[in-house]
């Protein structure tokens, strides 16, 4: 069976254990969908726009989750004939899949996680993984729960270059979350992909408060680095986003 084949499988299975602390109602499907734009115009002319869709399911013995998500970023320069015209300078849309079977003891589930990103100017244009593994729950109070994760894995990708790289990971991985009051919720998470030429991470601090009963404001910084990357490329790409995120 090929990777691509495996990956196929492995999204269709599904992707996510839900960290939902007890005053957050369960549901057998949880959908938010959100969305920020900026717009700047005057001496500085461009417009960003990210977006994400978080689909998650919850079964008698399975936790799926599928995540959809996208940023681009255009800005308006003059030619050397001093015409205006937009360039992209950002370009990323990535989809995950995961799919998690409860194991008798509460709060452990064993996974299986593909994920796959198009990053049109990243250190690697394409970045495909697939990785198996065991998830813990470390700490729960009625509004805290942390939880971890760790499995091998395989990953194949494009790199700036042009070069393809692939190779067996060990895949690492934390969630936790703090409702603090009825209307905030503050979340963090971090995963982290070893290989034998490269080291993957992406993390991302966020804040929610509820607008309504279906509406959020939701403030986050995320980051992604490589620990291997072509020389005209950085280690690190980053991303403060202000969105709005619409629950159904």
């Amino acid at each position: 069976m090929t990777f691509r084949s495996v990956f196929i499988l492995a999204m269709a299975l599904g992707h996510g254990a839900a960290f939902a602390a007890d005053t957050i109602e369960e549901r057998t499907w949880n959908t938010s969908a959100e969305l920020g734009a900026i717009t700047t115009s005057g001496n500085t002319t461009g417009t960003s726009v990210t977006g994400k869709i978080d689909s998650r399911q919850e079964l008698e013995d399975w936790s799926n989750q599928y995540i959809l998500t996208g940023f681009f970023k255009e800005d308006q320069t003059q030619t050397s004939e001093g015409n205006e015209k937009y360039v992209r300078s950002a370009e990323r849309f990535s989809l995950s899949a995961r799919a998690a079977y409860k194991l008798m003891e509460e709060g452990e589930r064993l996974f299986v996680l593909g994920s796959h990103v198009n990053d049109r100017f990243g250190a690697y244009t394409r970045y495909s993984s697939l990785s198996v593994g065991r998830a813990k729950r470390l700490y729960k109070s009625p509004d805290k729960i942390v939880e971890v994760e760790l499995g091998p894995g395989y990953f194949s990708g494009i790199r700036a270059t042009g070069e393809d790289e692939d190779g067996v990971t060990v895949r690492g991985a934390a969630n936790m979350r703090w409702q603090i009051s009825d209307s905030a919720l503050f979340s963090q998470t971090v995963a982290v992909e070893k290989g034998t030429s490269n080291t993957h991470s992406v993390a991302e601090t966020a804040l929610s408060a509820k607008i309504n009963g279906t509406m959020q404001m939701k403030a986050a910084f995320s980051a992604r680095n490589d620990s291997n990357v072509p020389v005209e490329k950085k280690n690190t790409d980053t991303q403060t986003s202000v969105t709005l995120v619409y629950s159904f």
